[in-house]
């Protein structure tokens, strides 16, 4: 049997249920003496190893990681990026971005498409690496040894088509180094849990788009990693489907897992995360403590429920901005504006069921951050 390792044939042989591989030997022309040689010994490689080495003689080991054995983790962050920066060609992905997600908690990363959200994920799990700057996982820098701790969902889909749902969480666990026991007792509690345990024999390709993230997301946290990155997890998920997932993040979180999540459902990411990354245009724009970026907006907003005349939204002098849901309007009251003055202006015109004061959400946060033009940058950017 002929196999190909990197750029050399190799004839192996069979020898029960192990694969003989003798070294390298080049054809001499007729008649030439072979040089001295030490005598060399074939070697003996089973097949997990002999696909170890096909494996391994394809892919160059990235210079960012070393292979130094990991420490238990310290009191730092999980994840700590510090002063990170990333570009292709002459398009800056990532400029100068620092943060810290402590241990057991939600951080969200968020932005508006083409922020650099994806690129920051693929640094902290080693996809890519910076250009600048130092990525630090569990208390120390990123290594190769620390790719079993993680977990990842990218928001692109990620799996085999053809193979059936089982076979391919199964495979996918021992890939992390699950026993074929384990793997199966863990693949098939998690789909029960999903409502996915009438799919499991059939092929991936037979299951719509929202069961198909389901079977990527339980495949990302089957090894139960210390660290989850989720890319758009919710995407293609109903309503039920979003509710158990969303649960399953909390007792995640509640047990001492890291969770990073990026996404654009701004309603998730408010109720779920305790802290928040707010990157536009590869920068980080706002960073920290969730409540506390709320509270430093102030109480600037007002919720109104009403019926009837709504000429008081047009009140420019108490009236800022407003943000019209149907059935209510988020009212952004201008500076040094009376929430007294307003609530009898409306009254006046309209029938009030409810009328607030209270801290902005974090999609009107959002839209106000990213909103702000950026006078260092020109022209469109591409996805990041």
């Amino acid at each position: 049997m002929q196999i190909r390792v990197g750029k050399q044939n190799f004839k192996a042989t069979k020898i029960a249920g192990t694969l003989k591989i003798p070294h390298e030997s080049k054809e001499r022309p007729p008649g030439q003496k072979p040089p001295h040689q030490k005598k060399q010994t074939p070697r003996i490689l089973t097949r997990q190893k002999w696909f170890i080495v096909l494996v391994m003689a394809s892919i160059q080991p990235p210079t960012a990681f070393s292979t130094n054995p990991v420490r238990p983790p310290t009191a730092a962050g999980t994840v700590v990026l510090s002063s990170v920066c990333k570009a292709y060609g002459d398009f800056v992905a990532v400029d100068n971005i620092s943060l810290s997600i402590k241990p057991g908690t939600i951080y969200g990363l968020l932005g508006p498409n083409g922020a650099g959200k994806t690129s920051t994920l693929r640094m902290i799990i080693g996809i890519t690496f910076p250009d600048s700057g130092q990525v630090s996982v569990f208390g120390e820098p990123l290594t190769l040894a620390h790719k079993d701790r993680f977990g990842y969902l990218p928001e692109e889909r990620g799996l085999y088509k053809k193979m059936k749902v089982l076979e391919h969480l199964l495979f996918l666990a021992q890939l992390k180094g699950l026993s074929s026991t384990e793997a199966l007792k863990r693949a098939q509690s998690w789909c029960n849990r999903f409502d996915l345990s009438a799919w499991t024999g059939k092929k991936v390709e037979e299951l719509s788009k929202g069961m198909q993230q389901k079977v990527q997301f339980i495949g990302a946290i089957l090894h139960n990693p210390e660290l989850i990155v989720m890319d758009e997890p919710f995407s293609g998920l109903d309503p039920a489907s979003t509710v158990v997932l969303k649960n399953v993040l909390l007792e995640l979180a509640k047990s001492g897992k890291t969770i990073l999540l990026s996404t654009h459902g701004m309603d998730q990411a408010e109720r779920l995360c305790h802290s928040i990354c707010l990157v536009n245009h590869g920068r980080a724009v706002l960073e920290g403590d969730l409540s506390q970026i709320k509270a430093s907006y102030g109480n600037s907003n007002v919720q109104i429920k009403y019926d009837g005349d709504a000429r008081f939204l047009q009140e420019s002098r108490l009236v800022q901005s407003f943000n019209d849901y149907g059935n209510y309007v988020e009212v952004k009251l201008a500076p040094g504006a009376d929430t007294q003055e307003l609530l009898k202006l409306a009254s006046a015109g309209a029938r009030l069921s409810k009328f607030e004061v209270m801290e902005p959400s974090l999609e009107e946060i959002f839209i106000d951050a990213v909103s702000k033009p950026d006078p260092s940058q020109s022209g469109s950017r591409p996805n990041a």
